[in-house]
């Protein structure tokens, strides 16, 4: 036995026909009054047979020499029964339909006239043995099963060869698909190697393009320039989507920005998932493109993942059927593999801006020292240098002054060496590492009102510095030193206050306030770019280290407070950067 893929439509149409038969020799029996076992057996039998023959079909079994076994059972069983019931004069003398029937099914002209031509010499034997005077009749019973065997076999080769015909059609139909299928599996694998073998954020964006094409135009050789399919990857940038890339937009088009807020792009967004249109060109903002005009069906889907919205791509058609099911579930695999890439990509590229800004921060911290150094000990030594000289001097002339000159120089070095001692404090904070943050925070309060005589007043709450993994609590360190330094050196003020304290549940509130001068913040930020120093920079940085958010607030005359609101958990963080984004 062997068992098929698809069912054979001639074994159910063989089967069927037999039923029918079947049925017709019962009523024909119950008629004439024959209906008893003695005549029926061979029809119980094939009843029997039928019914094995209808559970291999539907299991799409077939025995070996399928259709020659049937035929032959068929012949003998129908002979078998037309002898049993009497022959010519039995109630069911016409039983020889069955093979004619099989034969025409199952080996079209020629099956049925073999089947006919079997079944009137049978007719004709058993007229001779029975009845002979009767050879007439039985003459003209087999030239009317012969009429029967090529009428049927006529009709058989004819409806068989449609069926066939169908079949193949159904097969052919089917092997596109599959080829279909395999080229789609195979632009899915080109896609997945593409996107994963580079880091080029220009190159993934074709990228996903190309390979569109190429999955919904699997029997194109060149789908690109052949086929009226328009796309375009659409990005964010400056908070407008821009075209980032496209296919068949023209210059004017890949100029245009949107802002997502009307359309299919609203949709999108709002939704989080592919929208399906029949009406791009009506679209009020997408309609602006001048390669939608010729397009009736839209395929758009966002590149999204997890809170990070990046943008959508977008296909168009003229075939306002064109993006059907299969096509959506392909651009839907497209798009998935897309967002993947694009974040490795835009991760790359943050990489090599962090990078950079690390070198630039290391360059500004460089820059800071030297700077603090210059303005710090170094004029401290100079000073020291031309005081001794004096002193030098007066010790010839006048002793007295002399030695008070010293201690000055005494003095001056002294302080020297707390600004140095500080110095080398804030650029690695051993007490940080060793006792944490509070501690750093206290000692650094001393050293400020020992070497700078500033007063700082500081205020921890120890229970949320100890929930901070260490390099956490050193970029708030540093944020807290970057903040002192800047009100000591342009706010003039007398105190300054620092808070770490418990702001909502998975969050805290750090604040560094001085009762100096203040300044206009708006006006700063304005004119940001011309100074020379980075301190709200580094203080923006350093809070984005930390996923928090900065607040910056100061009025002139009465001093300036800063705000960083510094998440401790996952869930803490979305719920501020929401609570920013609205």
């Amino acid at each position: 036995m062997r068992t098929f893929e698809t069912p054979y439509v001639a074994d159910w149409f063989a089967i069927s026909l037999r039923w029918a038969v079947i049925l017709g020799l019962v009523v024909s029996l119950s008629l004439g009054g024959s209906l008893s076992l003695t005549l029926a057996w061979p029809l119980i039998v094939l009843i029997f047979w039928n019914m094995s023959m209808t559970i291999l079909a539907s299991l799409n079994t077939r025995i070996s020499f399928h259709r020659q076994v049937n035929l032959a059972v068929d012949i003998l069983l129908s002979g078998v029964f037309f002898w049993a019931q009497g022959g010519l004069s039995g109630p069911a003398s016409w039983t020889g339909l069955l093979p004619i029937l099989t034969g025409a099914v199952y080996f079209d002209y020629s099956g049925a006239l073999i089947a006919a031509g079997l079944f009137a010499v049978l007719a004709f034997v058993m007229a001779q043995i029975h009845v002979p005077a009767r050879s007439s009749l039985a003459l003209i019973w087999m030239a009317a099963i012969l009429g029967l065997g090529i009428l049927f076999g006529f009709l058989g080769t004819q409806l068989m060869s449609r069926l066939r015909l169908k079949r193949q059609m159904w097969l052919d139909a089917e092997e596109k698909k599959r080829h279909v299928q395999g080229e789609r599996l195979r632009a899915i694998y080109e896609l997945t190697s593409t996107l994963t073998a580079t880091l080029s954020y220009k190159r993934v964006l074709d990228s996903a393009l190309d390979v569109g094409y190429a999955a919904l135009n699997p029997d194109s050789m060149d789908a690109s320039e052949n086929n009226p399919l328009v796309s375009a990857v659409l990005l964010f940038r400056g908070g407008q989507l821009r075209v980032a890339s496209a296919r068949r937009f023209t210059s004017a088009d890949m100029r245009l920005g949107f802002d997502g807020s009307e359309g299919i792009l609203k949709k999108v967004f709002d939704e989080g998932e592919p929208v399906f249109s029949k009406n791009i060109g009506y679209d009020p903002e997408l309609g602006r493109v001048i390669a939608f005009r010729n397009c009736t069906s839209a395929y758009c889907f966002p590149l999204r993942s997890g809170f990070n919205v990046y943008g959508a791509i977008l296909f168009a058609h003229p075939e306002p059927d064109y993006f059907e099911s299969d096509r959506r579930d392909m651009l839907d695999i497209i798009s998935r593999q897309a967002v993947v890439a694009i974040q490795n990509a835009r991760l790359y590229q943050d990489l090599v801006e962090e990078k950079e800004r690390m070198v630039e921060v290391h360059e500004e911290a460089r820059k800071k020292l030297a700077r603090d150094l210059h303005d710090g000990p170094t004029q401290s030594v100079a000073a020291m240098a031309m005081r001794i000289n004096l002193a030098r001097r007066l010790m010839e002339k006048d002793t007295k002054s002399a030695v008070d000159e010293l201690s000055k120089i005494e003095e001056l070095a002294h302080r020297t060496t707390k600004e140095i001692r500080h110095m080398l404090f804030t650029l690695r904070p051993l007490i940080l590492e060793s006792q944490g943050l509070s501690a750093a925070l206290k000692s650094m309060a001393d050293k400020m009102r020992e070497t700078y005589n500033q007063n700082v007043i500081v205020n921890i709450d120890d229970n949320i510095s100890s929930q901070m993994e260490m390099g956490k609590q050193g970029v708030i360190f540093y944020i807290i030193e970057e903040a002192i330094n800047n009100a000591r050196k342009h706010a003039n003020a007398a105190n300054i206050w620092v808070r770490l304290q418990p702001f909502q549940q998975g969050a805290a509130l750090l604040e560094v306030e001085d009762d100096g001068i203040g300044f206009d913040v708006d006006a700063v930020n304005k004119a940001y770019d011309k100074r020379s120093s980075l301190g709200m920079v580094n203080l923006r940085e350093r809070t984005e280290l930390v996923n928090g958010l900065l607040n910056i607030q100061s009025t002139i005359g009465k001093g300036t407070k800063i705000s960083v609101y510094i998440p401790l958990t996952e869930e803490a963080a979305d719920r501020l950067h929401n609570a920013k984004s609205r």
